[in-house]
């Protein structure tokens, strides 16, 4: 095996890319394919005669602006980017010190490689900036995040999902159903008269925190959502470069202009 990985992977070299390296990959990553603003894509190339022939792009990962506020951002940073006075400053700041992953895509045949982690170590140092951030659904199943030498961050579970999670517990859907909306929902459709009443109270209650999602009917599309929110749990990364520091001078200038 690890003669085979030595075989592939030395064929394999990261270089600058475009739109079109990206778009050759879209289809695996499980996000929405459609790419928004970005500052840098790289790709992963195969060189071999005879398998760069059949496929030349095998991996992507994708550099975006970094969001204006993120609460996990400010624990890993000790609150560095807030308490600037002025929300101008502060972004200010924040798009000069940090870009952010992203997407990161390989080609399923060479996946199992490292290849994902390969691509974001080596990189990162290439934005230049002090900080590299990234938000990933699936990072405690694959923290290839991590073996990048990435540090994560987890998310407190809200208050309002703990309620929801000891409602459905009460009824009887718990463990694995509650990653199965179809057996959850089959489960609400036997419910008594009492416990339907107790639920739709608190899905209503839960629901209050999502905009018109509060005004869905019950039925599948409703326990599937509800369902999602339980379950999703974005892990925050942050990088921090070695080679370069935060500009101190920026945030200074900042505090001055708006005190």
């Amino acid at each position: 095996m690890n003669r085979r990985r030595c075989t592939i992977t030395r064929d394999l070299r990261i270089v600058p890319a475009g739109l079109e390296a990206y778009r050759k990959l879209a289809r695996f990553h499980y996000r929405d394919s459609r790419l928004g603003p970005f500052k840098a894509i790289y790709a992963l190339e195969d060189t071999h005669p005879l398998r760069r022939w059949l496929l030349e792009v095998v991996g992507v990962i994708v550099y975006s602006m970094p969001a204006p506020c993120l609460e996990l951002r400010n624990i890993a940073t000790n609150n560095y980017f807030t308490g600037l006075g002025g929300r101008a400053g502060q972004l200010q700041i924040i798009n000069e010190n940090i870009r952010c992953i992203s997407r990161v895509i390989i080609e399923p045949r060479y996946r199992g490689l490292g290849l994902a982690s390969r691509l974001v170590r080596e990189t990162m140092p290439k934005l230049g900036v002090p900080i590299i951030e990234a938000m990933a659904v699936m990072g405690a199943v694959n923290p290839f995040f991590e073996r990048a030498g990435m540090k994560a961050y987890s998310a407190k579970t809200p208050a309002r999902c703990v309620q929801m999670t000891e409602a459905f517990s009460l009824i009887g859907i718990e463990g694995p159903m509650l990653l199965d909306a179809e057996a959850a929902e089959k489960k609400l459709k036997k419910l008594s008269r009492r416990q339907a009443n107790f639920f739709e109270r608190q899905a209503k209650l839960f629901l209050q925190s999502y905009g018109k999602r509060k005004l869905m009917p019950p039925g599948p599309e409703r326990s599937g959502f509800i369902l999602s929110k339980l379950t999703y749990r974005p892990v925050y990364y942050i990088w921090f470069n070695p080679d370069l520091t935060v500009n101190t001078q920026m945030k200074k200038t900042a505090l001055v202009l708006s005190s």
